[in-house]
């Protein structure tokens, strides 16, 4: 039988005497469930149960919700009264704030009621909040709120007990077998998934259940039971699982739903770890995962038989899929590596002998590894940051690394090289070895071993007594080569292993699993690059307390997120080279940065995150922060060809090595840039001054405007930003309009941004000619008055005005408009030119004007300081009027050579085609997604220079969501900034390297943002 919502208004009427406007039915797999409104607007959950339900277990169900009042209620007195010091020593000091229970409400509202049909009804207090299954994102933070809840409910039902209290209870973990005949229910996949946990928790945990506490527990933490404000969880609903187990189960239910769904389960269930607190290894976190499975398998066992039963009711199947999920994900999990984290997630060592066995290695004298005696060997940082590594492609490049190893060692006169533990490293950074964590792509960096670079043939010693575990060979590149794994028992009974990798093929000749071998004894040899995986030839040398099932190979480098747990499973390997080593640290600490930045630094310089990123490495479309997490790069249009392009990188290196100094001299590298700049633009524009950024250029530019026509005033955008020098300031409504600003200087004329989509005119047809009519104006008043303007400046996309392309002819209105007055063109291509647009090499060139002066800066050199300024003759002869235009660094060989190369690789690698056609393929892309999404409410831009206009229903500017989705993008590892008046404009202008795969990417990311609940408007 089914309830209207008009029997249950007349049921809290007649029962409860409450006039309810509205009853509106909830989800529930044994009670019919209903939220009820009251003409006060009160609210209320009626609960009624299926014919014959046990009318004790009803009433053992109040009794918990007022054990949990109770509890709160002697919390919040204490907490008024200034005495909860017992009780937050118990660790309860945080439970009235954090967790709301359902109540059963005083007599009459309180009584289990039968109604006809043998039905028992009951009315609960209602609990705010949102759902955790609805919440969008779910994330670290949630799921160690929800750790938290349930241990703290773990704490509060700690001392209660109740005799109706359920002991036998199908949704058990501890009693899963029992669901074991539902099996014949499952497909074949499935019956041989199910019986590989089965027989494992029957062989592994079952025996020992007896040795595990037991307490009565919640039961049910799931996504439909748990309330969110969305920050954390703030409530708990139906306790109609409650039941008499063993209290790891509470744990283990709460991790097997927080598993599902996401690409690392374990990850994710550490974090619900991690909030339940210290207690969580005396309650058996080595059998959590067991016992996670466990749970699993009764959901789908149920499903399977309910789908028989009852395939009507959907709710009954809504966790059979990724409930399956989860298990075939769990499969490949190592129990030692699930124990392992677990322990680390409740804030104890990852494996119980680790201190110990440090210890014992401490006082233990090893023979060494490799005989270093009479050696002269040093430190080797090959870290993400490292200098002594130097450029990407000495890492990706196998060949290249191999040189450049052999190559470090013979500069620095040394036998051997050592290093790399703890090191994190951006060796297996690429796309060949990225794969999906539950915040973004992710890659393992953390090296767990120690290397020592030598020579090919070098000898590999037994440090300890011990005897041959396994065998391995990966003769694939980037791989292990030859390998040796010994087993060892430290002379207190503690066993332990090493790994010797990269060896000789006829390493492994003459051995076997078992063999005996003796502290000193010659195992192994260094293999060559044509044998141990295609290194350089070196000893990889990692320790292990527990090989986690790996037989022949063990990963040698761990996810940095994961680096506390594989660090301690994996100790310090340094004490075995037997020499007084002792690894360097290459890389200062990022809070020791911060910390001199704003001890030394100027106050007014910003960071671009919070907390700020430590970056320290760039590749091409990529920046790498001291994790080695790669980010996707799509804002930084300083790195125009790419970060660290080799092109950029040997022209700057070969010319600082011969030359660099001042262009009074005569040099070809000056003369041969500045023929290849001016061959790009019109022939109109003919003359080159070379600066060293885009602000010195429109300096430059301000000042010829000044001499061309005898005065400073000038015409400019609303919302531009020109640079930082005092005039570049003066005409740069961004910043006098800004924080700090003062508004613009008497000789300074603004004109409005010609916005066709939030401005004052947004007919495109007509917008061109409107939007110039405020320079012709101005130019009219001035005339009037007396006054002269020197020139007009604008950039042909605007981008601090928030990725604004001008409306068609506006600029030759505009240029015509100032032309006739006497005064200059100025076209700001600081952001835009240098191909970006795909188009054209410059984006005036898109208004069919050539401007009078073009400058350059931020593409030009790559990121080396570069800018550039190109006028006409006429103009170039005015500026020369007697006082001498020096640049000290302004035209330097160095830097000529780097903005000859950037030219050259525009060319050569066809980056103008590729920011055309990847542009548009990006710009359909967000097309699609402002069809899906309406907060998007303008997509626009050319080739790599696109934006994107949030905004609310009414064009309002969406600032926050803007705000949110910039920095959700950065947890995800992708960089992207705010631009536009009101910081509501996404900004999209990557290195020009940007491909197809790269927009697939960053738009599936960004549909997922745009998803989450607070971008919902």
């Amino acid at each position: 039988m089914t309830f209207s919502s008009a029997q249950i208004i007349q049921l809290a009427a007649h029962h409860y005497t409450l006039t309810v406007k509205k009853a509106t039915p909830l989800a529930g797999e044994v009670d019919l469930n209903f939220k009820l409104t009251t003409e006060d607007d009160e609210l209320f959950t009626l609960k009624i149960s299926r014919p014959g339900a046990d009318r004790q277990k009803v009433e053992f169900e109040a009794a918990i919700m007022e054990h949990l009042a109770e509890k709160l209620k002697r919390q919040k007195v204490q907490m008024k009264s200034g005495t909860n010091k017992e009780m937050a020593n118990q660790g309860l000091s945080t439970l009235f704030n954090s967790l709301r229970a359902p109540i059963s409400t005083p007599v009459p509202l309180g009584e289990v009621i039968l109604l006809e049909g043998n039905r028992l009804m009951r009315l609960q207090t209602w609990v705010q909040g949102k759902p955790l299954v609805g919440l969008n994102p779910i994330d670290s933070d949630i799921r160690f709120s929800w750790g938290h809840i349930v241990g703290q409910l773990a704490i509060a039902l700690k001392d209660f007990d109740h005799p109706d209290a359920p002991t036998n209870y199908k949704w058990n973990p501890s009693q899963t077998l029992e669901s074991r005949p539902l099996a014949k229910y499952f497909t074949e996949e499935q019956r041989e998934l199910a019986e590989f946990f089965w027989q494992r928790f029957e062989k592994e945990t079952l025996p020992h259940l007896d040795t595990l506490p037991q307490s009565i527990i919640y039961g049910d933490a799931h996504g439909d039971n748990l309330l969110s404000d969305g920050n954390s969880i703030t409530g708990v609903i139906d306790f109609g699982d409650t039941m008499k187990t063993h209290s790891i189960n509470e744990l283990a239910i709460a991790c097997a739903y927080a598993g599902m769904n996401v690409p690392a389960p374990l990850t994710a269930m550490a974090e619900i770890v991690q909030g339940y607190g210290l207690n969580a290894v005396t309650l058996g976190t080595h059998h959590l995962l067991n016992l996670v499975a466990a749970r699993l398998l009764i959901t789908v066992s149920v499903a399977a038989e309910n789908a028989h039963i009852e395939p009507e009711n959907k709710y009954l199947q809504v966790s059979a899929a990724p409930a399956w999920e989860l298990l075939s994900k769990l499969r490949k999990i190592p129990p030692a590596l699930a124990k392992a984290t677990f322990r680390k997630a409740s804030r104890h060592s990852a494996h119980p002998n680790a201190e110990d066995f440090s210890k014992w290695t401490e006082r233990t004298v090893f023979h060494p590894v490799v005989d270093l005696q009479d050696k002269r060997f040093v430190s080797f940082d090959l870290s993400v940051g490292s200098l002594d590594l130097g450029h990407f492609q000495n890492f990706e490049d196998l060949p290249k690394f191999s040189r450049h190893i052999r190559r470090w060692l013979e500069d620095k006169q040394a036998d051997f090289g050592i290093g790399g533990y703890g090191e994190v490293r951006p060796v297996y950074t690429t796309d060949d070895f990225a794969t999906e964590g539950n915040d973004g792509p992710c890659w393992r960096t953390t090296h767990l071993g120690v290397d020592v670079w030598g020579p090919a043939g070098t000898a590999v010693l037994a440090p300890y007594n011990g005897i041959v575990h396994s065998l391995g060979i990966d003769p694939t590149d980037g791989g292990y080569g030859a390998v040796i794994i010994l087993e060892h028992t430290t002379d207190e009974g503690t066993p332990f292993f090493t790994l010797y990798g990269h060896l000789s093929a006829d390493s492994l000749e003459g051995f076997g699993a078992g063999t005996q071998v003796q502290s000193g004894d010659e195992i192994a040899r260094f293999g060559n690059e044509q044998e141990n995986g295609g290194w350089p030839p070196h000893l990889h040398f990692q320790v292990m307390l527990d090989m986690l099932g790996y037989v022949g190979d063990f990963p040698g480098v761990a996810y940095h997120e994961d680096k506390d747990i594989w660090l301690e499973l994996c100790p310090n390997p340094y004490p075995f080279l037997g020499t007084p080593f002792v690894a360097e640290d290459f890389q200062p600490d990022k809070f020791d940065i911060l910390e001199g930045r704003e001890d030394h630094l100027g106050r007014s310089l910003s960071l671009s995150y919070d907390p700020p990123l430590h970056i320290l490495r760039g590749a091409r479309q990529y920046l790498y922060d001291e994790t080695g997490r790669r980010f996707l790069d799509t804002v930084n249009n300083v790195a125009h060809v790419g970060h660290e392009h080799p092109n950029v990188v040997s022209a700057i290196q070969r010319q600082a090595a011969v030359l660099n100094t001042n262009s009074r001299y005569l040099h070809n590298e000056v003369v041969a840039f500045a023929e290849e700049l001016v061959a790009t633009l019109p022939p109109e524009l003919s003359v080159v001054h070379f600066v060293n950024s885009g602000s010195e250029a429109n300096e430059v530019a301000l000042r010829m405007s000044e001499a061309w026509s005898g005065t400073r005033n000038m015409l400019a955008v609303e919302v531009g930003y020109h640079g930082n020098t005092g005039r570049t300031i003066d005409v740069s409504s961004y910043k006098f309009d800004g924080k700090g600003g003062r508004g613009a200087p008497p000789q300074t004329t603004i004109v409005p941004m010609p916005d066709t989509f939030r401005g004052l005119h947004r007919n495109p047809e007509t917008a061109g000619k409107d939007y110039a009519d405020y320079i012709a104006k101005a130019i009219a008043e001035a005339d009037k008055s007396g006054k002269k303007y020197g020139g007009f400046i604008c950039e042909p996309i605007l981008s601090c005005g928030g990725q604004i392309v001008l409306p068609e002819g506006y600029l030759k209105e505009a240029y015509a408009a100032v032309r006739a007055h006497g005064g200059l063109c100025i076209s700001d291509e600081v952001q835009v030119g240098v191909g970006r647009i795909g188009s054209h090499w410059w984006g005036f060139e898109t208004q069919g004007v050539v401007p009078d002066i073009v400058t350059i800066g931020k593409p030009l050199g790559n990121g080396h300081p570069l800018g550039a300024v190109v006028c006409t003759r006429e103009v170039a002869d005015a500026f020369a009027n007697g006082m001498e235009y020096f640049n000290t660094f302004g035209g330097n060989p160095v830097s000529c050579a780097a903005g000859r190369a950037v030219l050259r690789t525009v060319r050569e690698e066809g980056l103008m085609a590729n920011a055309h056609e990847v542009g548009a393929h990006l710009k359909a892309l967000l097309s699609n997604l402002q069809a899906e999404h309406p907060i998007i409410g303008d997509v626009r831009g050319e080739g790599l220079f696109l934006g994107f206009e949030l905004v609310y229903p009414n064009l309002a500017p969406a600032s926050a969501p803007a705000k949110y989705l910039k920095n959700r993008m950065r947890a995800l590892g992708f960089l992207m900034s705010t631009d536009g008046p009101h910081e509501n404009v996404i900004k999209i202008k990557p290195p020009m390297c940007f491909s197809t795969a790269n927009a697939d990417q960053l738009v599936a990311y960004l549909d997922r943002v745009l998803r989450e609940d607070k971008m919902k408007v």
